[in-house]
């Protein structure tokens, strides 16, 4: 979160994630490219985000994501382990643009061992789009449920990639 000043307040408010974990079961294999997005997700995610659940629970909080039954499970619990929130969400209105990304994904990691910078460029700019993209979707469908800013749902929606990849 900004002040306003373009200076980050995170590490003084409560509202924010200190623990993320995917869920083992919902994972399948990933390739070496996807599990290092998957890690860089959750360092970038641990190191800024905003988080709020309002009067549901006291930050800093622990997220656990699974995809259970089709669904994206958030299994929130608060600086003292206690869960105060667990949700799910249809991934109906992530599907398109989560395949859509990784067909751009995989384009974009083999381009980046024999194309030129300019076509490189070309697609990390149309994947870029797509993240975004999703990121906006997943922060509209969390409303209500967690308030989170447009950097945390970007870092959330890579996450939410790595679980709804089957390989």
């Amino acid at each position: 979160m900004s002040d306003g000043e373009g200076n980050t307040t995170n590490e003084k408010t409560p509202n924010r994630l200190v623990g993320v974990t995917l869920d083992e079961t919902s994972l399948a294999y990933v390739s070496p490219d996807v599990d290092h997005e998957r890690k860089v997700a959750i360092f970038d995610l641990l190191e800024d985000n905003a988080f709020d659940v309002g009067e549901r629970g006291d930050g800093p909080f622990q997220l656990h994501l699974s995809i259970v039954d089709g669904r994206l499970v958030f299994d929130i619990a608060d600086c003292r382990e206690t869960q105060c929130a667990v949700f799910g969400l249809s991934l109906s209105p992530l599907r398109k643009i989560v395949k859509d990304y990784y067909l751009v994904c995989e384009s974009y990691f083999k381009a980046i061992k024999t194309a030129t910078p300019s076509q490189i460029e070309a697609i990390d700019m149309g994947r870029r789009g797509l993240h975004n993209d999703g990121s906006r979707v997943l922060q509209e469908r969390l409303k209500g449920k967690v308030e989170v800013d447009f950097d945390t749902a970007r870092r959330l929606f890579t996450l939410i990639c790595v679980l709804h990849w089957r390989g």
